[in-house]
């Protein structure tokens, strides 16, 4: 009960400086890799500064509500993560707090947010299958839903799941938000004329989405860490190793369309997902 509850803490207090620190870099990787500077690696800690000290203005009462729920189910999926709690709950939550920026989009008169509201919802029906198929799979090496327990699990998760982990991997652009698959709120200005979901969003409403964003990340990595949990300092290593290969795929490949999105992930995720959890029951018997 003690360490469920440091962890849960630590995810609150730890996470969004993570999360920041990582977006930093983000940036400047991003920025060299396009044959520029870039900005200092706190440059996000400023903009969130700035944005919560703005006078924000509100075009639907309900707006700020909506994001206020996507940020605190983000928190309870994190803390249930790193509590050691199920998974499947996690992975719930996760995808009521998406469910809750689309409705705060929706809640606006604005075309460019409806669009945007839209297409997070196709990202969801592109993404959800995979995670399903991951938490199955996982299920079926330590048989338990519970994050303790597969972290604990006696076979490396990553050896058992090869074909899962890769397709986690690949929807996993999604859930950061990166180029080929950032439809609905892209961070690229040369992809958008205005952001998409939180067009009209601004001051303090606009600073929880992008501290939610930082949670969201650091949880995500975690799903990366569980697959190496045997070896929890390889895991670390694999975590960054994979996020900072995603900031080079982002900046190496063009936006896809929603329909090839979903038509690409949905293959993975038989390809990859399905396959894999065939051949481990069958080599397991």
């Amino acid at each position: 009960m003690k360490t469920a509850l440091l962890g849960a803490l630590l995810w609150l207090v730890v996470a969004p400086i993570l999360g920041g620190l990582l977006a930093g870099a983000d940036r400047i990787l991003s920025a060299r890799l396009q044959g520029r500077v870039g900005p200092p690696l706190l440059q996000p800690f400023y903009d969130v500064l700035k944005l919560w000290d703005k006078r924000g203005g509100v075009v639907n009462r309900f707006q700020n509500f909506y994001m206020l729920a996507f940020f605190a189910f983000v928190l309870v999926s994190g803390a249930l993560f790193f509590a050691g709690g199920d998974l499947l709950l996690v992975i719930f939550a996760l995808t009521v707090a998406g469910v809750m920026l689309a409705l705060g989009a929706w809640s606006t008169n604005s075309p460019y947010s409806h669009v945007g509201a839209e297409r997070e919802l196709l990202q969801m029906m592109a993404y959800e299958p995979m995670f399903l198929l991951m938490a199955v799979g996982m299920y079926l090496v330590g048989r338990s839903f519970h994050v303790g327990v597969l972290a604990r699990a006696e076979v490396p998760l990553v050896l058992a799941l090869p074909g899962v982990f890769l397709g986690f991997l690949f929807v996993l652009t999604i859930k950061l938000r990166k180029s080929p698959f950032d439809l609905s709120a892209s961070h690229h200005a040369h992809q958008e004329i205005v952001r998409g979901i939180t067009t009209e969003y601004s001051g303090r409403g606009l600073a929880l989405f992008e501290v939610a964003h930082w949670y969201e990340n650091v949880l995500l990595l975690g799903f990366v860490w569980l697959f190496f949990s045997f070896n929890p300092a390889l895991g670390i290593v694999a975590a960054l190793v994979v996020y900072f290969l995603e900031v080079f795929v982002d900046n190496a490949y063009a936006r896809l369309t929603w329909r090839t999105t979903v038509r690409a992930t949905w293959a993975a995720a038989a390809l990859l997902g399905v396959s894999n959890l065939i051949l481990f029951q069958y080599f397991a018997r």
